[in-house]
């Protein structure tokens, strides 16, 4: 304070500075926090919302870098695995939590809030669903915060099945499944009959098609980390995949992730879609959703395997790398996206609670006025999430943790290249056994090479 005193009366300082420091012009300028995440209806609202978040809070500005799933892995993974910095938050899986966290990747939530005890107060942490947190969590400590958690279901047109004279059990098999697409299947009326996953990726064809695997008995490992992919149950479960997309599917398959099939079944287009829960907010909301009144909703398909494994446990979660430079401010930005506030207003923005982030807090399940919007669905998806269970998910006892993935950090690779070969067999490239080969080679290698088979 002398200093300054000595620096104006000594004249060093020009008139125009002085009013400069009597306005606080020389304040410290709003630090920007870069946020990585994926081309989805809920990430584009959150990125809408961001003047709300700048105007609570001046000294942070966002910068948004929206990306499609694939891209969006891809070049997280590499930025965060190198210590590059480009990002304060970067929306990552369940999938890349524990492993991240291992590798000393990320920051600890634990020791974000300790550090922000009015934040901590405020955020409710006890709200968040079990599964979800244990999920986001490494040695018994939280490494991220859930944007909105999922699990799988099955929707499907009940003006379609109605006039097929076809009921929708609460609890169908794929059996089943393939019978009702058979007789919704109206290419001729560019209706068609189910809505798959076919894009490869270890996110994309293989989050459904993994889930299949399971429940027809199969797994990519048994507990002597041997790979089992080109065995009779992987067979089974592929050959069945191939034959319900090329006789009932959309068109273009392999080109057909999430974001396609959407739109397929919200433009009324499609018969039945199994995929995530996420989706029932966006196809109960009539900005976007064409079948609003005529929408079901039922629980993910079993096989004649088994039921384990037949829903999988994910979650789209905000993580702060340890190569951010402006962690606190990051940390201020998650925990207002990850909110009950921020619940809030996204139902008042939209205008109904039934297009809120799901899956991530008790209390949204128990708001009359989610009930009241999201019903027909809330429940299943809940109840999805609950049962969903990582460390028995298969028939077979397996030396991995998840549903529709294995827990290991070679998984994102050989993932997407069995993705890849699935997808080869429904575009007619491989046939079904020249696509297990090709498969089971791959997951021979990383069973090796990864030091897990000895």
């Amino acid at each position: 304070m002398k200093s300054k005193v000595w620096i104006i009366s000594a004249g060093l300082v020009s008139s125009a500075a002085i009013a400069a420091l009597a306005t606080g012009a020389f304040a410290q300028s709003p630090v920007t926090v870069t946020i990585a995440t994926v081309n989805n209806s809920d990430m584009k609202t959150m990125e809408s919302l961001t003047n709300v978040f700048e105007a609570a809070n001046p000294s942070i500005n966002l910068k948004w870098n929206v990306l499609p799933e694939n891209e969006l892995r891809q070049k997280v993974t590499t930025d965060i695995a190198t210590g590059a910095g480009s990002y304060d938050v970067a929306t990552i899986g369940t999938y890349e939590v524990p492993i991240w966290a291992k590798n000393g990747w990320l920051n600890s939530m634990d020791a974000l809030f300790d550090r922000n005890a009015s934040i901590k107060a405020s955020y409710d942490l006890a709200d968040l669903l079990t599964p979800v947190r244990l999920g986001l969590s490494y040695n018994k400590n939280l490494y991220a915060l859930p944007f909105y958690a999922e699990s799988s279901m099955t929707f499907y047109n009940k003006a379609a099945f109605a006039a097929a004279k076809l009921t929708m059990p609460v609890k169908p098999t794929w059996t089943q499944i393939q019978t009702f697409a058979a007789k919704l299947h109206k290419p001729q009326n560019g209706f068609f009959g189910i809505c798959l996953r076919g894009l490869p990726g270890w996110g994309e064809n293989m989050a459904v098609f993994s889930t299949m695997v399971n429940t027809f008995g199969g797994r990519w490992f048994d507990t002597n980390w041997n790979a089992t992919i080109n065995s009779p149950a992987w067979n089974s479960a592929l050959t069945f995949y191939v034959n319900l997309q090329k006789k009932y599917g959309a068109p273009g398959a392999t080109g057909n992730g999430f974001t396609e099939n959407l739109t397929y079944m919200s433009q009324n287009k499609c018969g039945m879609w199994i995929d995530a829960t996420v989706a029932a907010g966006f196809l109960k909301d009539p900005r976007q959703s064409k079948i609003v009144d005529t929408v079901g909703f039922a629980n993910a398909p079993t096989g004649p395997g088994t039921p384990k494994g037949s829903n999988w446990l994910w979650s789209w979660s905000l993580a702060i790398p340890k190569s951010s430079k402006v962690s606190d401010a990051a940390f201020k930005f998650i925990t207002w996206a990850t909110s009950k506030e921020y619940i809030a207003l996204v139902a008042k923005t939209n205008g109904t609670w039934a297009s809120v982030p799901p899956g991530t807090r008790a209390s949204t399940y128990a708001n009359p006025e989610y009930k009241k919007a999201a019903g027909d669905f809330a429940g299943i998806t809940l109840d999805s999430i609950n049962r969903a269970d990582p460390t028995d998910a298969t028939k077979d006892p397996v030396p991995y943790v998840g549903v529709q993935f294995v827990g290991i950090p070679e998984f994102q690779a050989l993932g997407t290249q069995v993705g890849q070969y699935v997808a080869g067999a429904l575009a007619g490239q491989y046939s079904v056994s020249q696509a297990l080969k090709l498969g089971q080679t791959a997951a021979e290698k990383v069973a090796k090479e990864g030091g897990y088979k000895k």
